[in-house]
């Protein structure tokens, strides 16, 4: 395929848009009765179990997506990524989260140069500093043991080592490990998110990690500032130097902000945003709360997944399948949304960040050449830990929409409960509606089923189930550090090989950056009406207004005054 060609222009894409029609006709029903079907569609790979058969798709339906994937260099695309050329062409940029988990002795090289022992210098200061906060070394400017983090970032510095962190909070080995530790996260610039989180903190006990690549980003720079002058209202400004560090790459802001260069931890322009939490950006904190090990063992899970998308051949390769399973479901089928749906409360921030992950990294409307796309590309991500989902939107998923579902299982607990005389454990009891609902999705329930079951006539219609709705089953042998960084890895290498079959650049985001350009005007106008009180102008009439009311509904805030979050 040329550069300039959309991969909608292949005989491979011409193939599957035909093969749709006889797919369509095809009840899941019908192809789930189909064992060596079911059984092709079942993978496994260092302890996890894919299940896909209940995706509206045929062994055909695969071997036309194979033959798709051909068409569009997928392997050549990964490659690339692997050896770090600049497949950010608009950035300029490689591509090298990989590099984040590799083993010290891997060779991975961005701009003729190997960059894992940079990696290491970096997680080596971050091991030998948060054994220092955790022990006790390195304690406070009035002599107290700093016992609280809280983490400032926003968007890939806050919700991918969030998600790490629900994850890890009742996990036996890491809730352990973080035995009378706070860890927080703010990212909103909200005062609210402000308040919440240093709500029940002290100053004297508190370090805070502020995480900015640049250190310019408005609303982790405000909050920095916040957090600084609490911390300085408390206990005088010297105490910046021992209550705040900084992961970024910019040491001069570093500094003058007031925080010691010497306690500033790197990344890399090669590691965008959202495939952050594997640098400095998580590692730092979940660090702090859990232990340098336990943190190394999720890095070590995302390794994994890595060799294993690297080298596994694509009728084996989970990462692989679940992103030309996706292509067929958005691009083919024609369903543009996604649910990801966790059976483990542990896994409640899991959506959020994949949300970030997926929607930021592929919602692109032109191709990585600049052309408009003939086709949509990207889907909308959304989800809730089972069984909450249940009560909530399965609804719209079982009678309304088609929405294609990834249903995440955990086979051991991390918290078991078993009560007596009550017939299953609790995970069993949650693990009963993972197995089932998949099959409720594609077996569905028919007006015959329920005129057997003697349901009455007029409520037929509203109890029959149409099925045919496509989902698939991920299944992971628990959720330790190690299996959170396996899945962590999965979805964010699926998310590439979406970007690489449709020809998008999944690792820039341009789209985040017109709202930040027009709030700067806003906020520029706020300032001059608030200090000079200036009319509002230059903006359209509806913004005029709406600017004018919120002027007019004085906060009583002045600019010249610091009034901190009340608790």
């Amino acid at each position: 395929m040329a550069s300039s060609a959309f991969i909608c222009d292949t005989e491979p894409w011409k193939d599957l848009k035909s093969h749709v029609e006889n797919i369509k006709k095809t009840h899941l029903r019908e192809l789930m009765k189909d064992v060596e079907r079911c059984k092709s569609m079942i993978v496994e790979n260092d302890g996890l179990v894919l299940d896909y058969s209940r995706q509206c798709a045929s062994q055909d339906t695969m071997e036309k997506l194979f033959k798709l994937a051909e068409a569009a260099r997928l392997k050549e695309k990964i490659d690339k990524m692997y050896n770090g050329e600049h497949i950010n062409s608009t950035e300029d940029r490689s591509v090298l989260h990989v590099a984040l988990r590799a083993a010290k002795d891997a060779t991975i090289y961005s701009d003729g140069k190997n960059v894992v022992p940079d990696v290491w210098h970096v997680l080596d200061k971050i091991k030998a500093f948060t054994e220092k906060v955790r022990s006790g070394s390195w304690v406070g400017a009035t002599g107290k043991a700093l016992k609280d983090v809280v983490a400032v970032g926003i968007g890939g510095s806050f919700l991918g080592p969030l998600f790490v962190h629900a994850a890890l909070q009742t996990e036996p080995e890491a809730a352990k490990c973080a035995e009378g530790r706070r860890l927080r996260f703010l990212a909103n610039v909200d005062p609210i998110d402000v308040a919440r989180n240093i709500t029940g903190l002290s100053p004297e006990t508190t370090l805070v990690v502020v995480v900015s690549k640049t250190f310019t980003t408005a609303e982790t720079m405000l909050n920095a500032r916040t957090l600084r002058e609490w911390i300085s209202a408390a206990i005088g400004p010297q105490a910046i130097a021992k209550h705040m560090v900084a992961v970024s790459t910019n040491l001069t802001l570093v500094e003058k902000f007031g925080i010691d260069p010497a306690n500033a931890f790197a990344f890399w322009d090669w590691v965008g945003g959202r495939y952050s939490v594997c640098s400095a950006v998580g590692v730092l904190p979940l660090s702090l709360q859990y232990g340098f090990s336990v943190i190394e063992k999720f890095l070590n899970g995302a390794s994994s997944i890595d060799k294993h998308f690297h080298s596994t051949p694509f009728e084996k390769n989970i990462p692989v399948l679940l992103g030309l399973l996706s292509v067929w479901n958005v691009s083919f089928l024609g369903y543009p949304a996604r649910a990801i749906l966790p059976y483990s409360q542990a896994l409640e921030k899991f959506a959020p960040h994949i949300q970030q992950v997926s929607m930021e990294s592929n919602g692109k409307g032109v191709s990585i050449d600049g052309l408009l796309l003939p086709f949509e590309a990207g889907e909308i991500d959304f989800g809730e830990p089972g069984t909450n989902g249940q009560h909530s939107f399965y609804q719209l998923i079982h009678q309304g929409r088609v929405i294609p579902c990834d249903f995440i299982g955990v086979m051991k607990t991390q918290q078991p409960v078993y009560l007596k005389g009550e017939t299953v454990s609790n995970h069993d009891e949650l693990m009963s509606n993972f197995f089932a609902q998949p099959d409720a999705l594609a077996y569905g329930k028919t007006p015959e089923q329920l005129l057997g079951e003697n349901v009455a006539n007029h409520l037929i219609p509203h109890k029959t189930f149409s099925g045919n709705r496509p989902s698939l089953s991920l299944l992971l042998p628990s959720l330790n550090a190690y299996n959170v960084g396996q899945l962590l890895a999965i979805y964010e290498h699926r998310v590439a090989v979406e970007g690489f079959v449709w020809g998008i650049n999944s690792f820039d985001q341009w789209g985040v950056e017109l709202g930040k350009s027009l709030a700067s005007q806003v906020r520029k106008q706020l300032n001059l009406s608030r200090t000079k009180g200036e009319s509002v102008e230059g903006f359209n009439f509806s913004t005029t207004n709406l600017l004018t009311r919120y002027l007019e509904a004085e906060s009583g805030i002045k600019s010249d005054s610091t009034v901190l979050p009340k608790m």
